[in-house]
């Protein structure tokens, strides 16, 4: 009796009734836990559907103080949205808890993986800066200022999708008028002006996101200090060091917003548009895999859009403009079209060298863009519905790319002048390692000569011949400084 009694006890321990649905809940491990309550796996019994259930208790001191809050946290959440935001579904309560029942991340936090991995890659920092920047706009649109930021309340959901949560702190900002000076958040994060008793704001968000994506890119806070005192000091006076491996448009950007004054701060747009994110790889997904390992990307993104910009160049803007007003006529008449090639005819055909006559043979460029260009007028059609620019521009990629490959297979080698012999040693690079997301590049040359140009542009070159090593820091109009005298290079990059 004494054995069947507490097996009726564990089990309703871990069963919990909604008495408003009657649904029945079975709990299960812990996920983590804060100052206002824990987290916990729930599953619905008849569905079997996961949640994340956030239980607070109600006798509690500082629950019962922080009673408005709580149900603030409701009133905000219930009506948010969003795909980067953790969904709340409902609540309810019983004599001992209140329950907020929210959307399960089965990948824990960037806390748990930045625990596991030390700090992130460049690009894998894109990927979730871009998702977080969503779903701040989103709240700031919507007049909420987080006010807690962190990578610990930054969830990962299925297919590695960042989902912002936690909004115990969160508020309006009609509200952060009608109380100004109130400090609240985590100590690592706070801004100068929350600090200086100003108030939250907007801004003070942009400083928590600065905060999170240097963390993410060093693997620590930029605020370190031996005492939370000293870590004041630096915040309000905006001293912290920003790594040399972190690439130069990066480390603009976290300048920018790590401002002290909150009006010199970016706004999410600008933030968005910066040269961190238009101007380097960002990747379209993440594997499971990186929560605990490293990835590793390839260069064919790399030379996508170095193609793409060599299309753009090599025609002029024929291509968009044609290839635009095309599409858009088949959208308006619902008929068929073809891929606007005439652009690329243009190169051999229409276009001649400085100095070429008519009559003069076709060159052996001329001679593989027309074979080419055969096979693609003969393309088969497709309605304007099916076809997208994407597909496309990767039929144009191909194109550059088999024209540029056939034209350097066919390049005629010059002769030497007798009177213009070189002198030097002729060199190559024999093996590499792109390591540029944080440190720089390694080569080694034919000669054994290795090489490393860092990220800082600082350029080392190893000699095993003589034994000796030369440093060049690079500055405008390519001059540097050589550490060892008498020595001058015999090869810049």
């Amino acid at each position: 009796m004494e054995m069947s009694s507490s097996l009726h006890t564990e089990r309703t321990h871990y069963l919990i009734e909604d008495p408003d649905s009657g649904r029945l809940y079975k709990r299960g491990k812990l996920l983590g836990k804060g100052a206002f309550g824990r987290c916990y796996k729930f599953t619905d019994v008849s569905s079997r559907q996961v949640f994340a259930v956030k239980m607070i208790l109600h006798t509690r001191k500082f629950v019962i103080q922080q009673r408005g809050g709580v149900e603030k946290e409701i009133e905000l959440h219930c009506h948010l949205k969003h795909k980067n935001i953790v969904r709340f579904y409902h609540h309810f309560q019983d004599q001992k808890y209140m329950y907020l029942v929210l959307e399960y991340c089965r990948h824990k936090s960037l806390a748990h993986i930045l625990r596991v991995r030390k700090l992130l890659t460049e690009p894998e920092v894109r990927y979730y800066m871009k998702q977080i920047l969503q779903g701040v706009q989103f709240l700031h649109q919507h007049g909420i200022i987080h006010r807690d930021l962190k990578l610990s309340n930054f969830f990962i959901a299925k297919n590695m999708v960042i989902k912002i949560g936690d909004l115990g702190l969160a508020t309006t900002v009609e509200q952060c008028e009608k109380v100004p000076g109130v400090i609240c958040g985590t100590p690592n994060y706070l801004s100068p002006e929350v600090l200086a008793k100003d108030g939250h704001s907007f801004k003070s968000d942009i400083w928590a996101l600065g905060c999170i994506m240097y963390t993410l890119l060093s693997g620590y806070s930029p605020f370190r200090a031996q005492s939370q005192k000293e870590m004041y000091y630096f915040i309000r006076e905006g001293f912290f060091p920003v790594p040399s491996y972190i690439s130069p448009s990066g480390r603009r950007l976290i300048i920018s917003l790590l401002a002290s004054c909150p009006t010199n701060r970016p706004c999410i747009e600008d933030i968005l548009a910066h040269d961190f994110f238009t101007q380097e790889i960002t990747p379209e997904k993440l594997s499971s895999t990186t929560c605990h390992t490293a990835p590793t990307f390839s260069l064919s993104s790399h030379l996508t859009r170095f193609f793409r910009k060599a299309a753009k160049v090599l025609y002029r803007g024929v291509f968009h403009k044609s290839f635009c007003s095309e599409f858009s006529e088949a959208g308006r008449q619902n008929s068929s079209m073809i891929v606007p090639t005439q652009s690329l005819m243009s190169l051999s055909t229409d276009k001649k060298c400085e100095g070429e006559k008519e009559g003069d043979a076709i060159r052996p460029c001329d001679e593989y863009v027309n074979i080419l260009m055969k096979g693609r007028m003969s393309h088969r059609r497709r309605s304007a519905s099916q076809m997208q620019i994407e597909t496309v521009m990767e039929r144009v990629v191909e194109d550059v790319t088999l024209i540029l490959e056939n034209c350097l297979c066919n390049i005629i080698p010059g002769e030497l002048d007798p009177k213009d012999q070189v002198t030097c040693p002729i060199l190559w690079v024999t093996k590499w390692v792109d390591y540029s997301n944080k440190y720089g590049f390694g080569y080694q040359l034919s000669d054994n000569c290795t090489g490393v140009l860092l990220s800082d542009g600082t350029h080392t070159i190893l000699s095993p011949h003589l034994q000796e090593g030369k440093v060049w820091e690079f500055k405008l109009m390519r001059t540097f400084h050589s550490l060892t005298q008498g020595l001058t290079p015999a090869f810049m990059i």
